[in-house]
């Protein structure tokens, strides 16, 4: 009787909404990422060899790996009915023995062994020799899985249209289950609320009382090449994060975490992205594509091993925002004040100290945090360099207030310094905000929601451009 064959699965995109190849080759760069690129290049023909090698490199834990719901469905009542449900996948077999346990599956199972790679004609001839012809029902995502449907008495076709139809022509009894992502998730995995960072690009403009048209208009398309390069950085760090973003609280959903976007499309994305901004920045000029390339190159450093290494991740976090500013420079054409980039590092410092901080005040025990290097024991020392870098910052202010490009641009030099009052507010506020963790977990995003601190903000950039006379120039 067909109830009584058991039910065979594909694992990478049926079983589960990820590929655990690609979820080895993610975790190996986060863990060994020479060992892993020199495999991935020399084993590249041998997918069996490749297959066994990332999974002795990265351990990955299998538990965590998104299940596709409606195949869970399918599988529960089969389960139910007494059926064997059964994993077949051309993924390594110690990860396929793992995933079939973690979920109560058969012991039996079919896998690659590092030597063979179990796919299309090669899995089909081990199921059919386990069970005989149309002797179980088989679930897969893939044109590869053709060859095996055409052995199995009843198909589960998950997220192949084209499969499922081919085999509705043939005759073939056939189960469909529609996969769930969209370019949505993409979208969010671009992290477009980020992208508000880039407002630093222009800091050089209001220093420098630039108000012309074209400066403006350059800068906005230098900030559009910084938005699409950090978007192809954040798409590489959740791949770093995956097994870390897992078992976080809240990003636990992201979409590559949770399996909504396929990693493989998340790559294709990524790299199209990084592309796109090295292109735009190589037509505003050299100077500003060498910036935009050590800006990606640092944010890859970071996200591969910078960001787990303690106060290192906070220096570099406060590089990668004082590059924003170096860029709106070369991209307007607009000189910089050496004071403002000593003001804008020891302001960085403190919000990256903050943004370790909040994360901490919202953990949920005191061990150091996943794919971290803090735990809650640090919040002091923390708290300590948010304030120096606050002290930093105010006194470079106030130092650059003696130069003679302030005196230039400042006729009423006594201006900045009742300037210094609304910045050491806003900067003390978010301090105290990130200790009572009463911020998301980053510090900058907060910031640009934070109607308070925004007119805070804005009382401070008032004071100076009266400072500067630029009210009485626009108003008359």
């Amino acid at each position: 009787m067909r109830d009584q064959k058991p039910l065979v699965l594909d694992v990478d995109g049926t079983f589960l909404k990820t590929d655990m190849l690609l979820e080895c080759f993610w975790a190996g760069l986060g863990l060994d990422p020479l060992a892993t690129l020199r495999a991935s290049i020399t084993l590249l023909a041998d997918r069996a060899a490749l297959k066994a090698e990332l999974a002795r490199i990265a351990d990955i834990r299998t538990e965590l790996l998104p299940v596709n719901g409606a195949v869970l469905a399918e599988v529960e009542a089969a389960k139910a009915a007494g059926r064997e449900v059964v994993l077949a996948s051309a993924s390594h077999e110690t990860l396929v023995k793992r995933l079939a346990a973690d979920h109560g599956l058969s012991p039996r199972v079919f896998a690659s062994d590092g030597v063979t790679n179990l796919k299309g004609s090669d899995k089909a001839a081990a199921l059919v020799a386990a069970f005989g012809e149309a002797g179980f029902d088989y679930g897969g995502n893939e044109k590869a899985d053709r060859k095996i449907w055409a052995h199995a008495d009843r198909a589960l076709v998950v997220n192949d249209v084209a499969s499922a139809q081919v085999l509705e022509a043939e005759g073939k009894p056939v189960t469909r289950i529609e996969g769930d992502w969209s370019f949505a998730g993409i979208t969010k995995a671009f992290r477009p609320h980020q992208w508000v960072k880039n407002l630093l690009l222009f800091v050089p403009l209001l220093a420098g009382h630039i108000f012309l048209p074209w400066p403006w208009l350059v800068t906005l398309l230098g900030a559009l090449a910084f938005s699409l390069g950090a978007s192809s950085i954040y798409v590489v760090n959740d791949l770093l994060d995956l097994e870390a973003d897992r078992l976080h609280a809240t990003k636990c959903r992201r979409p590559f975490a949770s399996g909504r976007v396929p990693i493989g499309v998340g790559m294709a994305a990524g790299l199209a992205a990084g592309l796109a901004a090295l292109l735009i920045a190589a037509l505003i000029g050299g100077g500003f594509f060498g910036v935009l390339a050590l800006y990606m190159t640092l944010s890859l450093a970071y996200s591969l091993r910078l960001k787990r290494l303690r106060w290192i991740d906070i220096a570099t976090l406060a590089v990668l925002y004082t590059i924003r500013v170096v860029a709106g420079a070369l991209a307007s054409g607009v000189a910089i004040s050496g004071y403002l980039l000593v003001f804008i590092y020891p302001v960085f410092i403190a919000l990256g100290s903050v943004k370790r901080i909040t994360e901490l005040t919202l953990a949920m025990s005191d061990e150091p945090l996943p794919g971290r290097g803090y735990g809650r024991p640090d919040r002091s020392d923390l708290l300590n360099v948010a304030v120096l870098g606050m002290v930093g910052a105010l006194v470079a202010f106030f130092g650059y207030s003696f130069t003679e490009q302030a005196a230039e641009l400042y006729p009423t030099r006594w201006l900045l310094w009742v300037a210094l009052v609304p910045i050491f507010w806003w900067l003390y506020r978010m301090i105290r905000l990130g200790w009572a963790g009463k911020q998301d977990y980053d510090p900058i995003v907060f910031a640009m929601r934070d109607k308070r601190g925004i007119g805070i903000l804005l009382i401070a950039l008032s004071i100076m451009f009266q400072a500067a006379g630029i009210w009485r120039g626009w108003l008359g």
